[in-house]
């Protein structure tokens, strides 16, 4: 079994030392479904949802949530992320998937903002049609793949989309 990083020999949580880490370019993408009923997911494209532009709101909150990752997930190092992008598409008449893609020049990668960011669009979608539909699900939060550092390059095998 593999050691456990986040734990020091004497099993406290401890931050990860990435000190003696190279500097490597690191990309990590991530995705969530949002699933909802028709009519909702109409009004959103519509522009008819009282509370705005559901996917412009939930892209700028993504784009924060990556940004502020390290004040949220405990032992998460802060990271001066370069770029951070999201795309919300609409896959069928009921169901959104959203996209995260976060890039930074570091000691660590940037999973966890990329997966935090698609989180909170989800979340924000939810918030801003909570009032039309409470059934929303969002579903399927993973990582779809990371580039850079030690272990180099993952994707999701085909088996599990």
């Amino acid at each position: 079994m593999p050691k456990l990083t986040h734990f020091s020999e004497t099993g406290e949580a401890q931050m990860v030392d990435i000190s003696e880490k190279e500097v490597t370019h690191r990309e990590a993408i991530a995705e969530a479904l949002v699933r909802m009923q028709p009519t909702t997911l109409s009004m959103i494209f519509d522009g008819k949802v009282p509370k705005g532009d559901v996917i412009a709101t939930a892209r700028i909150a993504a784009i924060q949530a990556a940004k502020r990752t390290s004040d949220i997930i405990p032992l998460c190092h802060p990271l001066p992320i370069a770029m951070t992008s999201i795309s919300v598409e609409k896959i069928d008449a009921a169901t959104l998937r959203i996209e995260s893609t976060c890039r930074v020049t570091g000691r660590t990668g940037v999973e966890m903002e990329a997966l935090t960011a698609v989180s909170i669009a989800g979340l924000t979608i939810y918030d801003m049609c909570k009032s039309i539909e409470k059934g929303i699900r969002i579903e399927a939060v993973r990582l779809v793949s990371k580039t850079g550092g030690k272990s180099g390059t993952w994707k999701v095998s085909s088996d599990s989309k």
